[in-house]
């Protein structure tokens, strides 16, 4: 195949763009040629024929991978070692890339289309492919192996909440009461581990967001579908490069948020000192903002935020936990179960700050019964009722139990 592919290059005119069906004709031509020498299957010249062309113009041996809609991660370990995930597990790919260049040719694709710079001096780059997957991208001498590419893949249409039912990753009514929630301009912070879907489960609530609203997305790299929103901005951050331009971070785009009318503010992720600007936002009008993070439950997800607050300033404890106490009002915490399943195992609202501590009330919680078929059976539980119902009756809506 590499044969073939230098030969259709030295064909080309490189100064020019040339058409995809323009490629496969000097493709076609060339294995034709290659096939007087020696003989070539007919099976094997349709499978030779998209091996070269995606190594000229999409991501070489990667792009098979990224057009299945089952596979949701592909991890590259240098050129030679390629995984995939698939349905919750993780299986080799038996086809590798020609060489390490080869793979670094594709890094470089990938990273420049979207204003990303990686060499030695900065060897670690986050960005997203044309089609919205995220990827990070690690280079020697960081990874001892050879580059490392993780791509997270996303589905193509964004998954609705009602689909999430059906595959009972949530019950009907725990998004009933989120939908009311989500309405009603409650702030909300989704967290759980890496790949327990809290990106997806974001997308899902934003259904529910009126559509007369002004919505800001923020993202490190934009991964968020929003659906249906006319007035949507969506904003990218930016890392500093050589040539002089300067990095614009999550902090820099928060702030900047708040100057452009937003009746809500979505930062896709919060992963350190910015956690202070979020909670800044909810805190001065923004309501039924939401977020997501890093944590293994409602708790840790509260000591995380102090955590993260503190990276950017040093704040008194107490003070920290009273704009956390006044600026978030529900966690959603999201978990990967043992059978690979992604669940939402508990929603809890963050009642208020008393002796120094943050008190939460448990508001559902997920509770396994049993496996059946090698899937995990479970419901949740109704643990309280909500506690702060202002906004419910802001917006002129109720649910049933609790308190004023």
């Amino acid at each position: 195949m590499e044969q073939i592919r230098k030969n259709v290059l030295a064909q080309l005119d490189m100064t020019r763009e040339h058409e995809e069906e323009e490629l496969l004709a000097a493709i076609d031509e060339e294995i034709c040629r290659e096939a007087k020498e020696r003989v070539i299957p007919l099976n094997w010249r349709k499978e030779l024929r998209l091996q070269v062309f995606h190594s000229l113009r999409k991501l070489d041996v990667l792009q098979e991978l990224l057009v299945e809609d089952d596979i949701t991660e592909i991890m590259v370990n240098g050129a030679e070692h390629i995984f995939y995930e698939k349905q919750g597990e993780i299986h080799a790919w038996n086809k590798s890339f020609s060489s390490r260049e080869k793979l670094e040719d594709i890094i470089q694709q990938m990273v420049g289309s979207h204003n990303r710079v990686i060499n030695e001096s900065e060897p670690i780059a986050d960005t997203r492919l044309s089609d919205g997957s995220r990827v990070n991208v690690v280079l020697p001498p960081v990874a001892l192996e050879g580059p490392v590419v993780s791509i997270r893949k996303f589905p193509k249409h964004p998954i609705l909440m009602e689909q999430m039912i059906e595959g009972e990753s949530v019950s009907q009514e725990c998004a009933d009461f989120l939908k009311l929630l989500v309405k009603a301009g409650y702030n909300i912070f989704i967290s759980g581990g890496t790949g327990s879907g809290k990106t997806t489960f974001l997308n899902a609530l934003s259904e529910f967001i009126p559509k007369t609203e002004r919505v800001i997305t923020i993202e490190d790299s934009a991964e968020l579908q929003i659906q249906g929103i006319p007035n949507l901005v969506r904003m990218e951050t930016r890392s500093g490069r050589a040539d002089g331009k300067l990095s614009v971070t999550i902090r820099d785009l928060i702030r900047t948020a708040l100057r452009m009318r937003p009746d809500r503010i979505i930062v896709g992720e919060i992963r350190g000192a910015e956690c202070l600007d979020m909670l800044q936002a909810m805190n001065t009008g923004h309501d039924g903002s939401l977020s997501t993070g890093h944590a293994n439950s409602c708790q840790d997800m509260v000591s995380r935020m102090e955590t993260m607050v503190l990276m950017g300033m040093e704040l008194p404890l107490q003070a920290i936990r009273a704009q956390i106490a006044a600026g978030v009002d529900i966690l959603v915490h999201l978990g990967r179960l043992r059978d690979r399943s992604r669940r939402l195992l508990a929603i809890t609202e963050i009642d208020k700050l008393q002796d120094g501590q943050i008190r939460l009330n448990a508001l559902y919680e997920f509770v396994e019964m049993g496996e059946h078929c090698g899937r995990i059976k479970g419901s949740w539980m109704k643990r309280g009722e909500l506690i702060h119902r202002g906004k419910l009756y802001a917006a002129g809506m109720e649910v049933e139990g609790g308190r004023r």
